[in-house]
């Protein structure tokens, strides 16, 4: 007879490679804290669940927020700090999205793990579920009696990025922590010691462009500046924003001083000219134009009406729809815009 199918390499046994030191590790791997003190973002929800282990009281627990924010990192520090090393494959289950996740797994190798007792060992079982808003609807239901029936001997963690996704019956089960996305003051000191450790040249506004490109993301930052330190050697704002294909300032500028001031077939042949030089999606440039829109000083009822034109837009492209006949009509509502000013002065 078969035993219980080995869970595949997750995240957590990715971690404990990264302690047995891979030089060609990647570096969010590599750099990925192993103990709680090691977080550099969340104090508050760090300090609650530091209480919770040590005074032996920890719920089920429900972590979510955007990706990149800490979640996982958290719950694998919390798990080595509650077993040695030796215990921690019997007494730790890590099932991640890319395992399966219907009903099958929570009445298999779940419900297995969870209804054993723990012999000559004191204390509780932890099942980590990563990104659980993937589960099905039936799964998530099935969970949540075998959450009640095993509560003494074991402990789950569910971690997903979208809270809506999980149902209410199981979040009133568990105590819930929002991870928001990490502030530059928390970003910049971890990159530092990164870019110390390898030994990377990287300037100023490189390390601005990390910072403003990751949108809170410690672990699309530290992605960035890895790409970026292989691909160019030197991390520079330009370099990073080539390496990501998002456009730059100076293009996003020209864009917009080509649509308010030269006729229609000229600027949407300028435009569609750099995309393809520089490898730009219009959905970044429209996100980058939005930006400078609110910046622009136009009369209110035109702003607004380039807005509305520009969101039809962005939903249209969301839709699969052509980046060519979109980019017209983004011309065109710049167009139409520079006429009406001119029409109100």
């Amino acid at each position: 007879m078969l035993g219980p199918p080995e869970a595949p390499l997750s995240r957590g046994a990715a971690g404990k490679m990264a302690a047995a030191g891979g030089r060609n590790l990647p570096w969010v791997e590599k750099y990925r804290p192993r103990e709680l003190s090691e977080l550099v973002s969340h104090r508050d929800i760090l300090s609650t669940i530091q209480r919770f282990i040590s005074e032996d009281r920890l719920p089920h627990l429900l972590l979510y927020g955007p990706p990149g924010t800490g979640k996982t990192s958290t719950i694998l520090a919390c798990a080595r700090q509650l077993y040695r090393d030796r215990e921690f494959s019997s007494m730790v289950l890590e099932l991640n999205a890319s395992d399966d996740r219907g009903i099958d797994i929570v009445r298999g190798p779940i419900l297995s793990f969870a209804s054993t007792r723990t012999i000559f060992k004191k204390g509780f079982k932890l099942v980590i579920l990563d990104e659980a808003d993937a589960m099905t609807q039936d799964a998530q239901n099935a969970l949540r009696r075998v959450i009640e029936k095993f509560t003494e001997n074991t402990r789950f963690c569910l971690i997903c990025n979208y809270l809506s996704k999980i149902i209410p019956a199981l979040q009133s089960r568990c105590t819930r922590f929002r991870f928001g996305p990490l502030t530059p003051e928390l970003m910049v000191p971890r990159l530092q010691h990164v870019i110390q450790e390898e030994g990377v040249d990287v300037s100023e506004d490189g390390m601005k462009a990390l910072v403003t490109l990751s949108s809170g993301d410690m672990r699309r930052a530290l992605n960035i500046l890895q790409s970026t330190a292989m691909a160019f050697g030197k991390v520079t704002e330009e370099n990073v924003y080539t390496c990501t294909g998002h456009p730059l300032k100076s293009d996003i500028a020209n864009i917009l001083d080509w649509m308010l001031n030269l006729d229609f077939s000229t600027a949407y042949r300028k435009i569609t000219e750099l995309k393809t030089l520089k490898g730009l999606a219009l959905q970044d440039i429209l996100t980058e134009i939005h930006l400078f829109v609110h910046r622009v000083d136009f009369p209110p009822s035109v702003r607004i009406q380039l807005l509305i034109k520009m969101a039809d837009i962005e939903y249209r492209l969301a839709a699969g729809t052509s980046e060519k006949v979109q980019l017209s009509s983004l011309v065109a509502a710049f167009q139409v815009t520079r006429d009406l000013i001119v029409a109100e002065a």
